[in-house]
């Protein structure tokens, strides 16, 4: 892999992670076309995961800094709360545990799979059926009408959701898409279940590089600086799009990235085919 197939990976998982349509999928896809593609495990993915984490983490950075003083112990000093009350403490809390809870649902479902996983990111026509999982998920979300809150969440909100963050671990799944449908599908208003897939998203990704940092030896040296500029590119496309997204929920336009999947997917199928 050289340092333009880099860019264009990077590239790829920015436009198309945070828009309903599987970063993993596209990367997959657009992989199996580069001659000679190697990785070991999912490194240069998850690196490239990580990339849009970072967009995530400065995009959502007042949220994520309020759950954090959220967390200290009411015994410190009242200086680091600023002037929030009780009320607003404890819904800052509260969000830490939902996402906790989350992972873990995700964590379940994910590890024992681990291997399989792996072999999937080979498999373009897995990709390309769970993508028409994927465009299912978006159109029928579009007839729905959440009007629930952050605020409003409960614990069953958050273990399907964490579930359904779990399923999408397989390529094709749109992680954002399919658990930001489900939120929609649970009552909650498009803006909320965005936010909490973002936010969800951040230990996720986290684990999931840890896990795949014991490849890193097998990397060559030369190879590094490739993987970098596609983490970096990921990261700056990744931010751009995160606007896009928030706009397209508001109004309710998912079903757009529907017939894209779709198209993709059954394109994708046809040239396997032939």
């Amino acid at each position: 892999m050289n340092l333009w197939e880099g860019v264009l990976l990077g590239t790829v998982q920015g436009l198309t992670e945070f828009l309903p349509v599987s970063s993993s999928g596209h990367l997959v896809i657009v992989q199996s076309v580069i001659r000679g593609f190697q990785q070991p495990g999912a490194l240069f993915d998850v690196m490239l995961h990580f990339g849009t984490l970072l967009a995530v983490l400065f995009f959502l950075r007042r949220e994520i800094l309020n759950i954090l003083i959220c967390l200290i112990p009411s015994g410190w000093s009242s200086s680091f709360r600023g002037n929030r009350d009780a009320a607003q403490v404890s819904a800052g809390r509260k969000m830490a545990l939902y996402i906790i809870i989350a992972t873990i649902c995700t964590g379940i479902i994910g590890l024992p799979f681990e291997d399989r996983i792996h072999q999937l990111f080979t498999s373009p026509q897995t990709v390309s059926l769970a993508l028409l999982v994927t465009g299912a998920l978006l159109f029928v979300s579009d007839r729905f009408q959440g009007r629930r809150l952050e605020k409003d969440m409960n614990i069953t909100d958050t273990l399907v959701i964490g579930i359904v963050q779990g399923m999408a671990l397989i390529p094709g799944i749109s992680r954002s898409g399919s658990t930001i449908a489900v939120g929609i599908f649970r009552g909650l208003d498009g803006t909320a279940a965005a936010r909490f897939s973002f936010l969800l998203s951040i230990p996720a990704v986290l684990g999931a590089l840890i896990l795949e940092l014991r490849y890193i030896e097998a990397v060559p040296p030369h190879d590094m600086g490739t993987y970098l500029a596609g983490m970096v590119v990921a990261a700056v496309t990744g931010f751009l799009t995160l606007g896009l997204l928030l706009l397209v929920i508001k109004k309710r336009r998912l079903s757009i990235f529907a017939y894209y999947c779709w198209v993709l997917g059954i394109s994708t199928l046809i040239i396997r085919m032939i």
